[in-house]
């Protein structure tokens, strides 16, 4: 079960189609616009009626992409989603009565845990980022780097009340409706920390180590890769343009909207040409646009096939998106708009595979053709990026996943 953007459901058709093949019967129970994820990767499906693209399009999703402060944007979120979650409960609960174990996502983990609580199943959390609090460094949704451990943990503990109050009323009407007795989001969430309710997280340690401080029952185990199916290949227009030169830079904004679409994109023509490098534009939800003969706008395209064969990935810093340059062995410089962009941004950048971040709200061309120019010309990006890439392509995520469903569900 997974809510959000394309970013938030990919890596589970990765995932599913690992339990497939283990022998397990896999459904994914998500927004309807991704059902061809689920079928391409042999899945079942189940449709949830909220549209994330529409929901970004409407005024509370606007007044989202405008907000400047992580702060901000958490509460404008929390706005967004608490409005979106009550349509998709009779959805879940329906999905649920079909299931014999729950896998859930971070953006429904409480909604989840009520509805296994109250039908009796066993339920799992499958996180794309690090949620939980912890010394070690700032809470990932609203900021990046330390604050220092007192701080930081005071903050992430701040972030998960802020997630709990998104579902707090729908919690309390669903446990009402399914014989539970009375509780609040938060007292929720620590009877689910006092379980050690298991939660793997699907990144690898070698970008986010383990915390120390975190409680038993969260574990990293490597990420969980978007489903391409057999001889998947580039389309022949992306092919004949990669054949015409020298590798160029991908630019993409992924599931990220922005109001000033048309300026991003001029500003990214601008300096690909001043520094010198071809570029593949992809529109994304944003619809980032660019012509030339030195330039290719493209659709969706798999980041897998494409991205071994770029300079560099100038991306927003989604979690997916960035575990992909990572993955191809490809340096990166991020645009940080929202979330947890930030935090990515600083994980590459410490890594050593990024020059730093150019957070989106600030591009400039110059700060992008300085960036562009030193992570094409200082051969050390590409080496690092090269090495962490077949670390990284050594893991298998799924496979502690795989091991405790077996477990659970021999």
């Amino acid at each position: 079960m997974t809510a959000g953007s394309r970013g938030d459901v990919a890596p589970f058709t990765g995932l599913g189609h690992a339990l497939e093949r283990a022998g397990h019967r896999v459904t994914l129970v998500t927004h309807a616009r991704f059902a061809p994820f689920a079928e391409a990767a042999g899945l079942g499906f189940h449709a949830l009626p909220v549209d994330p693209r529409a929901e970004l399009a409407s005024e509370r999703g606007l007044a989202l992409q405008h907000s400047s402060t992580g702060a901000g944007q958490l509460a404008r979120v929390v706005s967004l989603a608490r409005a979106a979650v009550g349509a998709m409960v009779d959805d879940l609960v329906a999905a649920a009565r079909e299931a014999d174990l729950l896998l859930l996502s971070s953006s429904l983990g409480a909604l989840g845990h009520t509805i296994a609580e109250g039908l009796g199943l066993p339920s799992r959390g499958v996180y794309l980022q690090p949620l939980a609090a912890t010394a070690e460094f700032a809470p990932p949704v609203i900021g990046s780097g330390s604050w220092g451990a007192p701080c930081n943990r005071i903050a992430g503990r701040a972030v998960n009340a802020a997630v709990d109050a998104i579902f707090a009323d729908t919690v309390r009407a669903l446990r009402s409706r399914l014989g539970l007795p009375p509780r609040g989001g938060r007292a929720a969430r620590r009877a689910r920390e006092r379980g050690d309710w298991p939660i793997h997280h699907g990144f690898s340690g070698l970008v986010v180590p383990r915390p120390r401080d975190w409680r038993p029952g969260l574990t990293v185990d490597g990420y969980w890769w978007p489903y391409d199916p057999p001889g998947t290949e580039l389309p022949p227009d992306v092919r004949d343009f990669l054949a015409a030169g020298p590798p160029p830079v991908f630019v993409g904004l992924g599931s990220a909207t922005v109001p000033y679409a048309a300026r991003v994109s001029a500003t990214v023509v601008r300096a690909l040409r001043a520094a010198g490098l071809r570029g593949i534009v992809q529109r994304g939800w944003s619809g980032l646009e660019a012509r030339g003969d030195d330039l290719l706008t493209v659709g969706e395209l798999p980041h897998a096939a494409l991205f071994p064969h770029v300079a560099a990935v100038v991306h927003h810093a989604g979690a997916g998106t960035t575990a992909a340059a990572l993955r191809a062995g490809v340096p990166a410089v991020p645009l940080p708009l929202q979330f947890d962009a930030g935090f990515w941004s600083a994980r590459v950048t410490a890594l050593g595979v990024s020059p730093g971040p150019v957070p989106l709200r600030r591009l400039t061309a110059d700060a992008l053709i300085a960036a562009l120019v030193r992570v094409t010309t200082d051969p050390s990006y590409r080496e690092r990026a090269r090495a962490l890439g077949a670390r990284i392509r050594a893991e298998d995520g799924t496979a502690p996943v795989v091991a405790a469903i077996d477990r659970l569900c021999p």
